[in-house]
């Protein structure tokens, strides 16, 4: 490591010890020693402090706050609402990053490059740009020392777990944050993402209600990925505006095959589904965007999700137990195989019922919450489990885009949109299709 990194490294864990380790105190003093605290309030604290830097610390609270009681709940409705948006660099620094990617004459490779970024998050920040050719694009420039940033930030990361498991061993965090620090390093790694939008668009393609930009290899680095633009509305922009049922229900169809279709048929999930991550175009099509947080999985996990989805609708505790060791799973009693059942049970039960109905049918919201509340209760109960690291990314696309389809009220068959994905599923033949487009799209191999 550099010195430069180093001492990044150290600036950056100085800035966030001191919101983490006060949420350690103020945590260890309510259950410990009974002190009574504003959770909620330090919790409102520590999102605007994160909500002002730009390393994956935001990145990671959005993943925790889907894993079931990883986080105080607090402090997870909190994180939840982070949408990693931070200050752009100014036009002075953007030159000088840019001449560092693709050389001092690098405007004059483009007809045009805007000044103002159209968008800034946690990593990087996006220019509207247009080649020589005519082509619009959409320049992602990483800021400056991520490596130092993101490396800085697993520590604290790491810490920060470590004072919760003290404090309560219900979810046991070791490959949960294996998971998160490898899927956040791949996300700093720009010619990866490239490969990875390769890969969606090759699986994508006969998915007319979903568009992928397309990489400019000549106008990339591992630090500056260009693509071409999409044109379309952020989601919450067009709900605002009350669009007709069948709309919300094109959307919602959408999104659904643009993140199962990849999984299904591929073993790959798009592990970010949050609300910047998508658009709205005019006739109900979506466009799907940043590749950075990207899963391969074996064909074997595949089938057990199938199978406990099986399980689960059929009541086979037999199956279920098959199914959680294929997942990855380990020391399972039936004990806490039932607890476990209980989110699996609330995740598949719009899948079992073959009629149109929304993804959930009251209007309670905190019913997810309290779901998570039992499933921890009875974990605590039973000793305690530890998630394998598929589950992460897993659970967040299922809980993310579940929130999605509340806010659109759409009104699917999601049995049958499901049971169309798996009618001809087959291990053998997931496996093959996905190392043909894993080839074909030049996606390097995991870690």
């Amino acid at each position: 490591m550099s010195g430069s990194n180093f001492f990044g490294e150290v600036r950056r864990f100085a800035r966030t010890s001191g919101a983490v380790g006060g949420i350690a105190a103020r945590v260890a003093g309510e259950r410990v020693f009974g002190i009574k605290t504003d959770r909620a309030a330090h919790a409102e604290d520590l999102k605007t402090i994160l909500g002002g830097l730009k390393g994956p610390l935001m990145k990671v609270a959005q993943f925790l706050s889907t894993v079931p009681d990883a986080l105080p709940a607090e402090y997870a409705a909190e994180l939840a609402q982070l949408q990693a948006n931070a200050p752009p660099m100014g036009w002075n620094f953007v030159r000088r990053r840019m001449a560092s990617e693709l050389g001092a004459n690098w405007q004059s490779r483009f007809a045009s490059f805007s000044q103002e970024a159209s968008a800034a998050a946690s990593l990087g920040q996006v220019h509207r740009a247009r080649l020589p050719d005519g082509t619009d694009v959409a320049c992602k420039l990483q800021y400056p020392d991520m490596p130092s940033t993101v490396e800085a930030d697993l520590r604290q990361l790491k810490l920060a777990m470590a004072v919760y498991h003290r404090m309560d061993n219900a979810i046991q965090q070791d490959e949960i944050y294996k998971e998160l620090r490898e899927r956040l390093r791949e996300e700093l790694e720009y010619l990866r993402e490239a490969a990875q939008m390769r890969l969606y668009g090759l699986m994508l393609k006969d998915q007319p209600g979903v568009h992928v930009p397309v990489p400019i290899a000549a106008f990339s680095t591992n630090r500056l990925l260009t693509m071409t633009w999409l044109d379309g509305r952020p989601l919450m922009q067009r709900l605002a505006e009350d669009p007709s049922q069948d709309e919300r229900n094109r959307i919602a169809e959408a999104l659904f095959r643009a993140w199962y279709v990849p999984f299904y048929r591929y073993g790959v999930i798009h592990g970010d589904p949050h609300l910047g991550n998508y658009q709205v175009r005019p006739d109900g099509s979506v466009n799907l965007l940043d590749f950075g947080a990207i899963r391969v999985f074996d064909s074997r996990f595949v089938s057990g999700v199938i199978e406990l989805f099986e399980a689960v609708r059929d009541n086979d505790d037999d199956r279920a137990y098959q199914a959680y060791a294929a997942w990855g799973f380990t020391d399972l009693t039936r004990e806490k195989m039932e607890v476990l059942n209980m989110w699996a049970r609330f995740l598949y039960e719009p899948l079992t019922q073959d009629r149109v109905r929304r993804i959930q049918e009251d209007d309670d919201v905190t019913f997810g919450r309290e779901v998570a509340e039992r499933v921890h209760a009875g974990l605590k109960r039973t000793g305690g489990v530890m998630p394998p690291r598929e589950f992460v990314l897993m659970d967040r696309s299922a809980i993310g885009l579940g929130g999605v389809f509340l806010r659109l009220k759409a009104e699917l068959n999601w049995g049958k949109l499901f049971q169309e994905l798996i009618a001809d599923f087959n291990e053998a033949a997931l496996a093959q299709r996905q190392a043909a487009a894993l080839a074909e799209a030049g996606v390097p191999s995991a870690r």
